[in-house]
């Protein structure tokens, strides 16, 4: 059977291993249309969630503001500053790549990206969208591709 190559960066690669679906991701950084499989969404999700607990493990174990017994606050430690300071820029470089992500989902279960807003309601929101990223696709999410021309 011969290859077939690589799937295009514009169609949905489902099934994708870890290395590959981060890194598409990240080459369709800010790209809102098209699909993404279940695989790419959950992969990018996993990395987002243990780089996240990661870094605050680590500014929790610099000693960085934490509560003292008398209700005051303790201040950054440099490692702390520091920590905090790639907390930041994690979250920050990390946030468009996955509203895009997310808004592909969507549309792989044939739902319009604006659905993704459904998640600032309190608890039913996110229930909400945890069924739609849970959805297996649905051919009729096709019509959000946008074929290479």
């Amino acid at each position: 059977m011969p290859s077939k190559g690589p799937v295009p960066l514009w169609a949905p690669y489902y099934g994708a291993p870890f290395g590959v679906a981060v890194r598409r991701v990240f080459q369709k950084y800010a790209t809102f249309s098209g699909r993404a499989g279940r695989a790419e969404f959950w992969w990018w999700y996993l990395v987002t969630v243990l780089v996240t607990v990661v870094l605050n493990i680590i500014t929790a174990a610099t000693g960085s503001n934490q509560m003292r017994a008398d209700g005051s606050m303790t201040g950054y430690t440099g490692a702390g500053i520091v920590v905090a300071i790639i907390t930041v820029i994690w979250g920050l470089a990390t946030i468009i790549p996955t509203l895009a992500v997310s808004v592909r989902r969507l549309h792989d279960t044939n739902h319009a990206g604006w659905w993704v807003l459904i998640g600032l309601i309190p608890i039913v929101g996110a229930i909400i969208l945890l069924v739609f990223y849970l959805t297996a696709a649905k051919p009729e999410g096709a019509r959000f591709d946008q074929a290479a021309n």
